[in-house]
């Protein structure tokens, strides 16, 4: 219980915050909202540092592939919506409590949270796991880890894959709240390895993060995709799908991933 009052107090902090923040907007647009469509103003939850795919740049915009994915299809959909960067665990909470009605932030898109009640939109980007160490690590297969400690994110598809690996591999887990801490783990020497997607280490490592991801200890390739938890926000999964397979068509998608990725 005391748990889930430091996690409703966040919330409300983050929601009061990214509130204020959207009055500012971007420079040249606003992905933080979208208010030229008809009819419910959907609210949806992402992270606040997931790179490429979330992030705020250098001029102070939050941006990324989810971001701008997101804001295409409204605009395609003509849906209105605003987007709380509240972090991973407090925009998955906020969607269980009803503070937001999606989430986008890179979320895998597995059985284990369709068991949980998660309900996903059609994949829109497909992605392995990946073991990451350090710059100068020896560690060169899951064998090498034996005895050793691994970083994860919480409630991550990388936390799931260290977890299916732990046991056969004989290492421990530190759970981390956010990608930073747990890269840092591993630059410091805390930590042998961590999990994470890869092709958002690959965008840190290019970006100059001292780590390094080894040959062959990659694996659980699987697509994200918006998440909602209540029946009632059903809408929102079929105006995204739609919207989806219109933004392909036309070049959009190709258009915001080639600027991100490339």
């Amino acid at each position: 219980m005391k748990k889930l009052i430091t996690v409703v107090l966040a919330l409300s902090m983050a929601f009061a915050f990214t509130g204020c923040a959207k009055k500012d907007g971007a420079s040249k647009e606003n992905f933080l909202s979208y208010k030229g469509g008809e009819g419910k103003n959907w609210i949806v939850a992402t992270d606040t540092v997931f790179k490429p795919f979330e992030y705020t740049n250098a001029k102070g915009d939050f941006v990324g592939i989810d971001v701008e994915l997101l804001n295409a299809i409204a605009k395609d959909q003509k849906f209105n919506y605003d987007l709380q960067v509240l972090g991973w665990d407090a925009a998955v909470t906020a969607v269980q409590v009803g503070q937001a009605d999606a989430i986008i932030a890179g979320a895998t898109i597995n059985d284990e949270r369709k068991a949980s009640g998660w309900k996903f939109s059609d994949g829109y980007y497909i992605a392995s796991q990946t073991a990451v160490v350090a710059k100068d690590s020896k560690i060169a297969s899951f064998e090498d880890l034996k005895g050793k400690n691994v970083a994860v994110k919480n409630g991550t598809a990388g936390m799931s894959f260290a977890n299916s690996l732990k046991d056969e591999y004989n290492f421990t887990i530190t759970v981390f709240e956010d990608s930073p801490t747990m890269y840092q783990d591993v630059i410091n020497g805390n930590s042998a390895a961590c999990f994470e997607d890869t092709p958002i280490m690959a965008n840190n490592i290019k970006e100059g993060v001292k780590l390094k991801i080894p040959e062959g200890m990659s694996g659980a390739e699987a697509p994200y995709g918006l998440a909602v938890m209540n029946n009632n926000n059903l809408e929102l999964i079929e105006k995204f799908n739609a919207g989806l397979a219109n933004i392909k068509a036309n070049g959009k998608y190709d258009e915001i991933l080639n600027k991100y990725l490339k």
